[in-house]
């Protein structure tokens, strides 16, 4: 090695225009004498530009399984929540209220005024324990009527949906999602005819829904529909809707529908004042734009974790090339001596350190890619990988070569010749 520093130095000397191709080559060899000190300088960067591409990848998944879900509630979806009414100056959550009546949900879709809503749904939703035999399970219990499926897009599997009928005579009838058909009455089965209790109350189980996926409270398979009606009177002993969903009649409209409602209703309920409102009215974009402002914070937060392995990655490379440039002292006192300009000897070591950081960059990259695949699958939620954040992680990744590695170049390339010889 000392032998090929001494050839390249006299090259330079002599005048020649300085060949990176040897320069790159002799760095290699260098970096390849001690492979265990290279390797584990390289690995803190590999881990970090691992953890940044699979932590935003991760990120990403969710933002887009998120979307998808809410999404798949409904096109064009409208839904009004009631509030509670200002008490002592404190205002109650969306939701928690019970100023929303079946008369409302009547009124808007009689109206004149209103041109811009293409279906209506009343609902009721709570949770209960439902059984069925010796099989159980807590699940959310909807009230709902026929305009529920067009509302929220739901596909009938087998049997039919509930009818005006069923929820002007209050019908004890059921249809449940394919999850509770599974944990219920089993996998495979078929559930029409037989019959389930949701508290105390026998109903007939007259249709399944096709499988809309989701997990947790997101899990659409995971409802029991009941006539709105019934799950007000029998079920629950209620006389108000948790909420009024509405379909508008073209993405174009929402802004228009969103204003149309929330004025009819303002009158209706008697209040002057928009922020008086005992209601709220929720926009599918207005959730998205929540949810995504969310999952967006969530991803940076957790890419801003995995930079700081950069960071320790980046101090380490520093670390072993300050070691380096104490080992080759005298290698670089050679050098000098025999006419080695300082930019061979901070080009030589700068090359050295890009290296390194490139290097564990793209073993980085292909390991956050193996591993965004692998969580992809374990927890099955898409697959995203963006190309700008592998161009961004690689790139970075030689920056902090340069970064880190210009102080040993720098530190190397002023040692003057005498001193480094003497060096022992």
């Amino acid at each position: 090695m000392v032998l090929a520093a001494i050839l390249l130095s006299k090259k330079f000397k002599k005048g020649k225009d300085m060949d990176f191709t040897e320069l790159f080559s002799e760095s290699i060899g260098t970096l390849t004498v001690n492979k265990l000190r290279t390797g584990l300088a390289t690995l803190g960067i590999v881990i970090g530009i691992g953890s940044v591409i699979a932590l935003i990848s991760l990120g990403q998944a969710t933002q887009q399984s998120v979307q998808e879900r809410i999404q798949s509630l409904g096109a064009n979806l409208l839904t009004i929540q009631p509030g509670v009414v200002n008490t002592g100056g404190v205002r109650g959550a969306a939701g928690g209220g019970t100023t929303l009546t079946m008369g409302d949900a009547q009124a808007i879709q009689s109206s004149p005024q209103i041109n811009t809503i293409a279906n209506v749904s009343p609902e009721f939703s709570r949770r209960s324990q439902v059984t069925a035999g010796r099989n159980n399970g807590n699940y959310q219990v909807v009230g709902a009527g026929p305009a529920y499926i067009q509302v929220h897009k739901f596909t009938i599997a087998e049997g039919t949906f509930i009818t005006s009928r069923d929820v002007d005579s209050m019908t004890k009838v059921a249809v449940i999602g394919p999850q509770v058909a599974s944990d219920l009455f089993g996998e495979g089965a078929n559930p029409i005819g037989q019959s389930l209790r949701i508290g105390n109350q026998t109903f007939r189980i007259i249709g399944q829904t096709e499988s809309k996926g989701g997990t947790g409270f997101f899990n659409q398979d995971s409802i029991v529909f009941v006539p709105v009606t019934t799950a007000q009177k029998q079920l629950f002993g209620a006389s108000y809707l948790t909420a009024i969903a509405l379909e508008a009649k073209s993405a174009d409209l929402m802004t228009e529908a969103q204003s149309q409602v929330g004025y009819f209703l303002l009158a209706r309920h008697k209040l002057n004042d928009p922020t008086l409102a005992d209601f709220s009215i929720l926009s599918q974009q207005d959730i998205l734009n929540t949810a995504s402002a969310t999952t967006s914070t969530f991803t940076t937060l957790l890419s801003g974790i995995a930079a700081i392995s950069l960071l320790v990655g980046g101090i380490g490379i520093m670390n072993i090339m300050l070691v380096t440039v104490t080992e080759r002292t005298r290698e670089i006192g050679l050098r000098k001596a025999l006419g080695a300009k300082k930019r061979l000897i901070t080009t030589q070591f700068l090359i050295e350190a890009v290296i390194l950081t490139f290097t564990g960059g793209i073993i980085g990259m292909v390991l956050g890619i193996v591993t965004s695949y692998i969580i992809s699958n374990l927890t099955a939620s898409p697959f995203v990988i963006s190309p700008s954040a592998i161009i961004l992680a690689v790139g970075v990744s030689a920056g902090i070569g340069v970064l880190f590695g210009y102080y040993p170049a720098r530190r190397a390339a002023n040692l003057q010749p005498i001193e480094a010889l003497r060096y022992e």
